[in-house]
């Protein structure tokens, strides 16, 4: 196995730095990358302190630093190391100064500036926690996205993974024996969303999570004909109401959250829903 040492230094929070850094790793396999994280470095005291660092665990440098004095002392550091820093936003940074005709400001964190974008998100999250798992139906009207979905179909972290993208998210499980409240059928502003999966692989899912908890695990909620009724129940009420559906069954939470986006923005050009990944079971 290859073994990297990868330092992500960052004069902000260095959130967008880590999601890159994910994503390009997730292109290696069999690669062991130890990950240095260095945070809100702004001062070249602050730089400084971190160089011993990079000398003990030479490796890959990748950093987003917008001061050029703190980006070219870090640049030198890395010369005299022999090692090889790389700069994640400079190619995008650059066409769109190109494209736009206009310099980038450069100002650490302005992506998480206290705007009104950072508060729709924030009043987004509160609104998701209070509305998870079925509760606060008659506060649906004001979601931008229900999910549905029987228990163990992501519907929680989908949410709250929209939440964080900026979307009050509601969710509710199916259950066969208990309806859904009425309300749910009657929402106009929301876009109600069918989460639906392969029922082995649900009852794989379940199983986990009985054995997680220490719980029997030969129970109606893991028997294979109990799930296939349950899941054959849920999609005939997405069908019986014209909701979109997405079948999570190989899908990540991110990918499913970035289904849902992109059928709300459909219905807002008002096109038909779409059907993403559902197969007949």
């Amino acid at each position: 196995m290859t073994r990297l040492h990868l330092h992500l230094v960052s004069d902000s929070t260095g959130e967008t730095l880590e999601m890159v850094a994910k994503a390009a790793l997730a292109q290696f396999e069999d690669a062991g990358i130890v990950r240095h994280f260095w945070p809100m470095v702004r001062s070249r005291q602050h730089l400084d302190r971190i160089v011993p660092e990079l000398s003990g665990n030479p490796g890959l440098v990748l950093f987003t630093l917008v001061n050029t004095e703190t980006r070219a002392r870090l640049e030198e550091h890395c010369r005299q190391l022999g090692l090889t820093a790389v700069s994640a936003l400079d190619a995008v940074t650059e066409a769109l100064e190109y494209q736009l005709g206009q310099e980038a400001h450069g100002k650490p964190g302005r992506q998480h500036s206290m705007d009104e974008a950072y508060f729709r998100r924030v009043d987004a999250i509160h609104y998701t926690i209070a509305h998870d798992d079925g509760v606060g139906y008659e506060n649906w009207e004001e979601a931008d996205i229900v999910l549905a979905g029987v228990s163990r179909t992501s519907k929680t972290p989908t949410s709250i993974y929209l939440a964080n993208r900026g979307y009050k998210t509601a969710n509710i499980p199916l259950v066969v024996e208990s309806p859904p409240p009425e309300s749910l059928f009657r929402l106009k502003h929301p876009l109600v969303v069918g989460l639906t999966t392969a029922p082995d692989r649900l009852v794989q899912i379940r199983r986990n999570r009985l054995l997680s908890l220490n719980e029997d695990t030969e129970t109606a909620y893991v028997d294979d004909e109990r799930v296939r009724e349950e899941v054959k129940f849920a999609r005939r009420l997405f069908a019986d109401n014209g909701w979109p559906v997405i079948d999570v069954t190989r899908r990540s939470i991110e990918e499913t959250a970035a289904a849902a986006i992109r059928l709300l923005s459909h219905r807002k050009d008002e096109e038909p829903p779409l059907l993403l990944g559902s197969k007949p079971i």
